[in-house]
């Protein structure tokens, strides 16, 4: 790819920030913290089986809910980058980016594993997310407003081709992705950048918007989003420590789970914690599953906050190339604190990138991440 507990308030948790619309940076800022809150909207979800929330580790020794949050705010400031990367490049062609992107996708894998003390807590986020903020980054400088489509079309332009490269037959495999590819023909995560993310785009982000207009809480949504990724995404974590046979048991009881009503069945909430206890005995984590499930909420929620606060509109051509950008032209407001009933995400500050070209002027320091 780039390289290769006691429930707390919900009113506390971090909010999903608005968007701004006349300051680049403010908006690059504002993406970066919509995909930390994404992300720690995922660890949140209790219970989900085989993996960390809040009410245990699931199926791994190494980490707990308090690291992953650690690894979230880490990780964070290089979306902003990744983001004015795509925006700097948009007149490049789709085929030319991704070798760009290596580099802050490689740095931000170095500034998980250092506020984590070596552990992969967000491998796979980083890379899902490094494609999406960065197409999101050229689509908004080439048509002049945030679009989901757009952005999801955008990385399978990007991403074509990913797998022949990258898990095309070797004598030896260096990656668990190039042996499960060669044994077993899964593409993993660079199979569902290929076609633009479709397992979220056709499958749990309908569903997980169906279950929101009908009425049911985020939480809620979000587990039968879940549920269905783990019903239907061939995922490779679980095939990595369980085999064929590990991703069949997973599939086959979320199917059950889903077969009984799944989030409208009675006491379904007990049924996911003992599916849960299944799949720590197994040491099953379907972690490919909890990445798409952050990249549905980050999709959902730049849906809903473009709609309501007009970001971007047709009319604005924003050229990066030209641009001379101050921080400060637009920040993340703080209204978003009343209407969220939490204190207000603070903007993310872009990582240092020694580059002469570099349109994007700071004015704060710029943290140390290496």
């Amino acid at each position: 790819m780039f390289g290769s507990a006691v429930q707390p308030d919900r009113a506390c948790r971090p909010a999903a920030p608005p968007l701004p619309c006349n300051s680049p940076t403010a908006l690059a800022d504002a993406i970066a913290a919509l995909v930390e809150a994404c992300l720690v909207g995922e660890v949140e979800l209790t219970p989900k089986p085989g993996l960390v929330d809040r009410a245990n580790s699931g199926a791994h020794r190494d980490m707990d809910h308090t690291l992953f949050l650690r690894s979230a705010a880490a990780i964070r400031p290089w979306f902003a980058r990744l983001f004015v990367t795509g925006a700097e490049t948009a007149n490049l062609p789709a085929r030319a980016i991704l070798p760009l992107l290596r580099p802050d996708g490689l740095a931000c894998e170095r500034a998980m594993f250092a506020a984590t003390d070596g552990v992969n807590t967000h491998k796979g986020s980083i890379f899902a997310f490094g494609l999406i903020t960065a197409a999101l980054g050229r689509t908004w400088a080439r048509h002049g407003r945030l679009d989901r489509d757009l952005a999801l079309d955008e990385v399978a332009d990007i991403s074509r081709g990913i797998v022949a490269r990258e898990l095309a037959p070797r004598c030896q495999p260096k990656t668990a992705g190039e042996r499960l590819y060669q044994l077993y023909g899964l593409t993993g995560a660079r199979g569902e950048a290929e076609t633009g993310f479709s397992t979220v785009r056709r499958s749990a982000l309908p569903m997980f918007e169906t279950a929101m207009d009908s009425g049911l809480d985020e939480e809620t949504a979000l587990h039968a989003a879940f549920l269905h990724l783990l019903e239907h995404n061939a995922d490779t974590n679980l095939v990595a420590r369980g085999g064929l046979a590990g991703l069949a048991f997973a599939r086959t009881e979320a199917a059950r789970l889903n077969a009984r009503g799944g989030i409208r069945a009675p006491g379904w909430r007990a049924d996911i914690a003992e599916l849960d206890k299944a799949f720590i005995a197994k040491n099953l984590s379907p972690g490919g599953s909890a990445d798409l499930l952050a990249l549905t909420l980050f999709l959902h929620r730049l849906h809903a906050f473009c709609a309501r606060e007009g970001v971007a509109p047709e009319q604005q051509s924003p050229d990066f190339r030209k641009s001379d950008v101050e921080t400060d032209a637009c920040g993340i407001r703080p209204e978003s604190a009343d209407r969220d009933g939490c204190a207000p995400l603070r903007p993310a500050r872009l990582p240092h990138r020694n580059n002469e070209h570099n349109v994007i002027k700071r004015i704060q320091p710029k943290p140390k991440l290496e």
